[in-house]
């Protein structure tokens, strides 16, 4: 048995320069996994015209793409606890944004594709492991906030390459590749490698207990440097050394409980937000607005979301984030459903900014309310097969939302994907555990070993 004391060391710091350098590269490669993931929706109305792309090859690309997001939250899991959460991280960022820019080389939408499939990999793996990298790294008094606050700085690649999109597209019959090549600059992350920690928590799990106190003294010493003595950290607890989560642990009724009430989460997150924002533009498009009007009305809605990340930032730790999830899936499924209802420009960008606002909000409470449900062996697994799930679903999203579509018209997408939210909010009312209770214990000075 060996004592492991990571998560009271790091919970008794407080925020300095460290944890801001770590919010700065998390909060980058967020940045660019958020310019790159609409980067097809903003293209695709383009390439209808310039291919002769149907709304089912849309369809299919959008659909297989969520295939690839699902590979890699799966893969996800395996390399951060195999290679640790610092170098997953840095080489998930790599792996999409080498494959963003082969995007700018393809040659027709069955190239394109299978470019996508592989980008999307590379963001779904980066997003799951930035979201285990913060959950470790920070004070759990503070760590859905500083959560929060990555996806508020990232976020804004959205409105960014959306409003880029809506500059350059119209440009020429090329122009489309420069959306591309934009997203393939989050390759600089390695730019921050020697800045960035390993997880010492990582390193206790694998009984590197040494690993893990030579990086804590690293971390305690550059704070203490900075802000002064720091109080005593609370009381190890035995622990023995952590093995390799097999698949099957998730069966286990302590882990499948909160993998089954993630995977609902993630499921109608992604099929509800992914179907409003992958199919907006060309829905729009479809439905007698131009191309470049489309583009941009969307481009203009996005502007909510780095709002939303900060609404989160604010009531995250001050409130039940299961809660707060629940209210901002219900304030979704409303104004989704008041977009679909409406063809006024005004309106449309009144209520796509409120979806955007909100479920980027979501989407952060999520983040930060997801491996809270896991002890430290559980996590990485737990949180990348429930988000992993939540991805693959919308391989069925895109076929659902063109069937509705060319079946029952523009609106009855947005009566789907209002239910969709609602369907989440109410599971997380009914089932969803309190993490609030479990935060405050970290935080006091007594034993604690979650």
């Amino acid at each position: 048995m060996q004592h492991a004391n990571a998560l009271n060391r790091l919970n008794r710091l407080p925020i300095a320069r460290f944890h801001k350098i770590t919010l700065l590269a998390v909060s980058f490669a967020y940045f660019f996994e958020f310019a790159d993931i609409n980067s097809f929706a903003t293209t695709a109305p383009k390439l209808i015209k310039l291919w002769g792309v149907t709304v089912s090859q849309v369809a299919y690309v959008t659909s297989l793409s969520f295939v690839g997001m699902f590979l890699g939250s799966i893969v996800a899991s395996t390399i951060a606890d195999r290679w640790g959460r610092k170098n997953a991280l840095i080489w998930s960022t790599l792996w999409f944004g080498v494959f963003s820019l082969a995007a700018v080389f393809s040659w027709d939408i069955v190239s394109l594709g299978v470019v996508r499939v592989l980008t999307s990999a590379g963001l779904s793996a980066m997003t799951v492991i930035a979201v285990i990298y913060v959950n470790e790294l920070y004070p759990a008094a503070n760590r859905g906030r500083f959560q929060a606050y990555a996806i508020v700085i990232g976020i804004c690649g959205t409105p960014v390459t959306n409003l880029i999109a809506s500059l350059v597209v119209p440009l020429g019959d090329w122009a489309w590749r420069l959306v591309y090549l934009w997203g393939a600059l989050g390759v600089l992350l390695v730019l921050f490698t020697r800045q960035l920690k390993e997880s010492p928590r990582w390193y206790e799990s694998r009984g590197e207990h040494a690993k893990a106190d030579a990086v804590l003294r690293e971390i305690e010493e550059s704070v203490a440097a900075e802000k002064g003595p720091l109080p005593e950290p609370a009381l190890p607890v035995e622990e023995a050394p952590v093995a390799k989560a097999p698949l099957r642990l998730l069966l286990r009724k302590k882990y499948l409980l909160p993998t089954l009430l993630l995977t609902v989460v993630w499921v109608t997150q992604t099929i509800g937000f992914f179907g409003y924002s992958s199919w907006a533009p060309t829905l729009l498009a479809k439905e007698g607005f131009s191309v470049e009007k489309s583009v941009f009305y969307v481009a203009l809605t996005t502007v909510g979301a780095p709002l939303g990340s900060y609404l989160a930032a604010l009531v995250t730790d001050r409130f039940e984030r299961k809660w707060c999830l629940v209210g901002f899936g219900t304030v979704i499924a409303l104004c989704g459903l008041l977009y679909g209802l409406t063809f006024n420009p005004v309106l449309i960008v009144v209520f796509g900014f409120l979806v955007n606002m909100f479920e980027r909000g979501y989407t952060a409470l999520g983040y930060a309310y997801s491996p809270e449900l896991f002890d430290t062996r559980g996590r990485s697994l737990g949180t990348g097969v429930s988000y992993g799930l939540g991805r693959l679903s919308n391989a069925a999203g895109p076929l659902i939302v063109a069937a509705l579509y060319n079946g029952s018209g523009y609106q009855s997408v947005f009566l789907f994907i209002a239910g969709t939210w609602m369907v989440g909010a109410v599971v997380l009312a009914v089932f969803g555990p309190r993490t609030r209770q479990t935060k405050t214990k970290a935080a006091a000075p007594k034993p604690a070993g979650v």
